[in-house]
């Protein structure tokens, strides 16, 4: 059988993608901890439409972070723990996740998915909420991978879209410093994002602007006046909250103020940050590949990392 030119060319393309292209690897975050009875399993449903893979997950038992590494020779040493939204009762993880990653590649930098768990109020008490629990450990193994993964441990950022975006915040505004003598090599780590980018965040826990029912799935029915000012980050920011860039709509469901209050508070505390606003764009537009205003956010966005040299 002749070997046809079109079947070369084919060969090439193939050989060429499986060669370069960087598989994204997926970790467990606490691969030895023991599993939590009576707890529902994971679910995920797809509601893309036209091919479009947006799957929604919730009931998340073993968190992960996914790693999508930029070519070598692209990379630009910055990596971003991603946190997809879903109102603390499940997860955007294509939308807000796994594309979010896939653009920052095309501008260098390594984008780490956070699949994180529920907040379940009822088992962990008075800890730390779940999805902070699995971002603090995403942010630190990050680190802790900075020279096999080309990454600069002082270029870490973080970004949340929606209840995302409060867990983003919570992390930026409740961070805890390494730890030299900790018995889990991850502690000797930082949490501290170098930056945040957060789009349409939940901010503030405080009524009348509160998501409800992001509040309510991460704290429970409870109205405990310092759970609520603990967890609203707009009033948590101090010196060392991290340069930040925020875009949202006016016409969102989560209301704009929870980004005016945020970026009045940075500016208080005399942090770099960028608003971005739109007239229009609503809840949930993820990279804003839809078109219209929010569209334009990425460039925005990028244009900010390059102006803060990250």
């Amino acid at each position: 059988m002749p070997f046809h030119r079109s079947a070369l060319c084919f060969f090439f393309v193939a050989f060429s993608l499986s060669a370069w292209a960087v598989e994204p690897e997926v970790i467990a975050l606490w691969p030895h901890s023991a599993a939590v009875a009576n707890l529902p399993e994971e679910k995920i449903v797809d509601r893309g439409k036209e091919g479009k893979l947006d799957r929604s997950i919730t009931n998340v038992t073993q968190p992960t972070v996914t790693v999508y590494l930029p070519p070598a020779d692209q990379s630009s040493g910055t990596a971003i723990v991603i946190c997809p939204g879903g109102g603390y009762g499940g997860l955007a993880i294509d939308k807000e996740g796994h594309d979010v990653a896939r653009w920052l590649n095309s501008i260098g930098v390594a984008g780490i998915v956070l699949k994180y768990r529920m907040p379940r109020p009822a088992v962990t008490g008075d800890e730390k909420p779940w999805p902070l629990q699995d971002a603090d450990r995403a942010m630190r193994l990050v680190r802790s991978r900075g020279s096999e993964w080309k990454i600069n441990p002082q270029r870490v950022g973080i970004m949340g879209f929606s209840a995302g975006g409060h867990l983003a915040s919570t992390v930026g505004t409740h961070f805890t410093p390494a730890q030299p003598t900790a018995t889990d090599p991850l502690e000797h780590f930082s949490t501290r994002p170098d930056f945040m980018i957060l789009a349409y965040p939940v901010i503030t826990l405080r009524d009348p602007l509160a998501h409800r029912g992001s509040r309510n799935n991460l704290l429970g029915p409870t109205t405990d006046p310092q759970l609520i000012k603990l967890y609203s980050n707009d009033e948590q920011v101090t010196a060392q909250t991290p340069p930040t860039f925020l875009v949202h709509a006016k016409d969102d469901g989560v209301k704009v103020e929870n980004s005016l209050q945020f970026a009045e508070a940075l500016k208080r505390a005399e942090v770099p940050c960028k608003l971005l606003l739109f007239d229009k764009g609503g809840h949930g537009f993820g990279l804003g590949t839809k078109g219209g205003e929010p569209a334009v956010w990425p460039a925005k966005c990028e244009a900010w990392l390059k102006e803060m040299k990250f």
